[in-house]
């Protein structure tokens, strides 16, 4: 199969690229090394097609032509909570006309699916936890409001004949290509500091508990998705919730060493609490979490000790 990443060289990403190639998919990426995006050169597989592109480029469709993709996995995005509070025009232009160029450019190639990255933060806070994904999407801001219009312009352009698609809702990914210089990407952000005897800060009371989910198994569930749950929604993630507290201490633990800690307030747009339910990906996809939060946090560890 012939699959365009777009985003392919950054975290989530590159790992969603690697997948491919070692399933013998034909793949392509498209990326525009953002600064605050996680794309790296080092991140690109040389087994995968490389076009330097930002996705709201009109050159985008030039690669579409060029590669003829039969299924897109849009990964690229504004995706940081902070950065869209900062600038919402910003936050939109990328996550909402990006999408919408990629969309157009699929269904003018007869692309015929694009695997859509979603979120956590189109629900904002939680009614009721596990959050399936039935749950009203409230969100509380500008990233997680961008990321729900893309679940509905993809509806909007499936029913107009252009391309099917799968959205995944992911939890809080984490593992190894993790940017640990920004303001997302917790684990990484602790990994890293620690390893270096830095301080780490902790905002809100830490108490606050987010599903993390770890990379290679997002990877795999966009595998899944690539021949399977067409038109559906689904949460990726482990149906566990741990508190930064409590990662604070795995992560030390892990390292070997611990650092002192600085308060912050909380944050714009941050949620106290979100747990998914996963039952739709078992049923849709046969998808279920394998690698631990343990396991993760010692992977991550590992690879930023051998940067």
């Amino acid at each position: 199969m012939r699959v365009l990443v777009t985003g392919g060289a950054g975290f989530i990403g590159s790992h969603i690229v690697d997948t491919f190639v070692a399933a013998g998919h034909d793949v392509a990426v498209v990326d525009n090394f953002w600064e605050h995006g996680g794309g790296r050169r080092s991140n690109l597989n040389p087994k995968a097609r490389f076009f330097q592109l930002d996705i709201r480029d009109p050159a985008l469709a030039d690669a579409f032509d060029s590669f003829k993709p039969e299924v897109v996995s849009h990964h690229a995005a504004q995706h940081s909570v902070a950065i869209s509070t900062k600038d919402p025009l910003y936050d939109a232009d990328v996550n909402v006309k990006g999408l919408i160029n990629v969309a157009q450019a699929a269904a003018r190639s007869g692309v015929g699916k694009i695997v859509y990255a979603s979120s956590a933060a189109t629900y904002g806070t939680p009614e009721r936890i596990p959050i399936d994904e039935d749950h009203a999407q409230r969100p509380e801001s500008p990233y997680g409001i961008t990321k729900m219009a893309g679940e509905h312009y993809l509806r909007y352009f499936a029913a107009a004949g252009g391309p099917a698609f799968t959205a995944l809702r992911y939890g809080n990914v984490f593992g190894p290509r993790q940017d640990p210089a920004g303001e997302a990407g917790v684990i990484a952000i602790f990994v890293s500091r620690i390893l270096k005897g830095e301080p780490i800060r902790i905002d809100w009371d830490g108490e606050q508990q987010k599903d993390y989910v770890y990379a290679g198994d997002v990877a795999r569930a966009n595998q899944l998705a690539l021949s399977g749950a067409d038109g559906d929604v689904i949460n990726i993630g482990t149906g566990i919730g741990t508190s930064v507290n409590e990662l604070h201490r795995l992560i030390a633990q892990a390292v070997g060493r611990d650092v002192a800690v600085e308060h912050a307030p909380k944050r714009a747009g941050d949620i106290g609490l979100c747990v998914f339910a996963n039952a739709r990906a078992k049923k849709a996809l046969g998808w279920e979490p394998t690698v631990s939060l343990r396991d993760g946090i010692a992977r991550t560890v590992d690879y930023f000790k051998s940067l």
